[in-house]
């Protein structure tokens, strides 16, 4: 294709410009790739050994338009200065000669770290009144089974924060001098933790009650010698997670109970219920109903079996989809997710209430393509880059919302996505995408949602470097122990509170900062 003069192109047509700038990406393109032929050869006649196989990267196209984004003149952060507050001074002379002029100070802040094992005997007076009772003296608050608050914070703070395996938690504590086993270390590890799963679970409620959007995301896992999932629910300012033997819609849907048993029919479990076409007969037998509250499962299937639901196969099933709705129904009861959008990856257990997808993820399908032939190549670079600047743009959108540009921003959508490629793959997943388009522009409708799921990516890396280390869980407290420990820890670091202090107050050393419930911190925070 000729190349047009430079001042002419202000004068040519859009849909030569496109295809000009189609051009010249497989052209850039193709020139690439001949330089690495060439490099290679070069190196092959050489004798040098050849190049590594280049693993496949994931999609750049967030990192890409937050370049595309940068501020002009915006400078690099510098050196970490000298931060924390100082704890104790020392007073250092120096030998001079006689006659010398003293010219001050010259201050070094050193930072160090005193571990040492430390065994204390308490012993406690025993008096006995003359009503014949017997009083002993109260041991200080923290010291649980023969062990004290810091050892236990150090043991938590190292296993769930640093990813200490408890063998080499032993070894250590064993090599600092504190005689103790393994057995014990798993059972300070995950022994009873009543007051930290009451408030994880307090703060799964109250981010769910407050929650402009939540962003959700699920990685394998291993219990009891079984495969499993564990689910993460997150936003800004808070993160959970929970560890079951299923991923479906309905293990999702009772996760967002945040710990309520009951199944509630009510106008929001009804619409529900319709949006999944169940039977008019079915949906009228549950409405007509008088009872509409039912405390645990089994009462509601005594009840779903008592309509007749079990007895017709029929698709969908009306037990499913009728359970689905209830849990809905109790999620709105308790004044969780209200008009709360669900920011995923596409996994369909995910696809309940205002649902928006993850771009990453969306062009991520477009990235992984394998094309065949040079026309191939260039098709899905060009449908890159397209999607790149589209992105950006929505990015850009996003923060200065506009009515008017919302409605070109979904035409361009539509042109993007309705292009014929003349790649078969190409083209077939460029209509796929089309049909989410609700979902991928549901930023449109709220600004103050994210175009990916991010956040939940990094949340869930934590679960996934502990699986890799230490395996699964084997008991239901250890289980609960790992999701509650790990879902304190993202909260806190969301909030911006020491994880260290955090363990410290709430087990009882004294001398030690307050932290403030964190459930009230949740709802005090803005989401961003």
């Amino acid at each position: 294709m000729a190349l047009p003069d430079p001042d002419g192109l202000d004068a040519l047509p859009l849909s030569e410009l496109r295809g000009l700038v189609a051009d010249l990406i497989g052209q850039v393109r193709t020139l690439t790739d001949e330089n690495r032929a060439l490099r290679d050869e070069v190196a092959r006649l050489k004798g040098l050994p050849p190049r590594p196989p280049t693993r496949p990267t994931p999609s750049g196209m967030e990192k890409a338009s937050e370049r595309a984004q940068a501020k002009p003149g915006q400078r690099r952060r510098g050196p970490v200065h000298e931060r924390g507050v100082i704890t104790r001074e020392v007073l250092l002379k120096a030998a001079v000669p006689p006659g010398s002029r003293f010219k001050g100070f010259e201050d070094v802040v050193v930072r160090d770290l005193v571990l040492e094992a430390v065994v204390i005997r308490y012993r406690r007076e025993r008096w006995s009144t003359p009503s014949g009772m017997s009083v002993v003296a109260a041991l200080p608050p923290g010291i649980v089974g023969g062990f004290g608050p810091h050892l236990r914070r150090f043991l938590l703070a190292a296993h769930v924060q640093g990813q200490v395996t408890s063998e080499r938690l032993t070894a250590m504590l064993s090599g600092l001098g504190l005689m103790i086993s393994k057995r014990q270390v798993v059972r300070l590890l995950s022994g009873p933790r009543d007051p930290f799963v009451a408030e994880e679970q307090a703060v799964l409620r109250a981010g769910l009650a407050s929650a402009a959007w939540i962003s959700v995301d699920d990685t394998a896992a291993r219990h009891a010698r079984t495969d499993g999932v564990t689910t993460q629910i997150g936003d800004a300012r808070f993160t959970a997670f929970r560890t079951t033997a299923s991923k479906s819609r309905l293990n999702f849907l009772a996760l967002l109970r945040a710990g309520h048993g009951d199944f509630v029919v009510n106008d929001a479990a009804l619409a529900y219920m319709r949006t999944r076409a169940l039977a008019g007969p079915f949906l009228a037998a549950l409405a007509a109903h008088p009872t509409r509250t039912f405390p645990d499962t089994p009462a509601w299937q005594a009840h779903l079996a008592a309509l007749g639901f079990d007895a017709r196969a029929v698709t969908p099933d009306p037990v499913q989809v009728a359970t689905e709705g209830a849990l809905w129904g109790a999620i709105r009861h308790h004044g969780l997710m209200p008009d709360t959008v669900v920011v995923s990856d596409g996994a369909g257990q995910f696809r309940v209430g205002p649902h928006a997808l993850c771009w990453v993820h969306a062009e991520r399908l477009v990235h992984t393509l394998i094309p065949t032939t040079a026309a191939q190549r260039k098709a899905i670079a060009l449908t890159r880059t397209l999607i790149w600047w589209f992105y950006a743009d929505l990015k850009a959108w996003a923060r200065a919302p506009c009515p008017k540009r919302a409605r070109a921003l979904r035409a361009r959508f539509d042109r993007i996505f309705t292009r014929r490629t003349g790649a078969v793959m190409l083209d077939r997943l460029l209509a796929r995408l089309h049909r989410h388009k609700a979902a991928l522009l549901r930023v449109l409708e709220r600004p103050e949602i994210p175009l990916h799921t991010n956040g939940s990516e990094n949340d869930i890396r934590a679960c996934v470097t502990k699986r890799k280390i230490s395996g699964g869980t084997m008991s239901e407290a250890g289980r609960t122990a790992r999701d509650v420990m790990l879902g304190l820890m993202k909260t806190c670091a969301k909030l911006g509170i020491s994880f260290f202090r955090y363990l410290g107050d709430r087990l009882g050393i004294p001398d030690g900062d307050a932290i403030p419930s964190l459930p009230d911190l949740v709802r005090n925070a803005a989401t961003v």
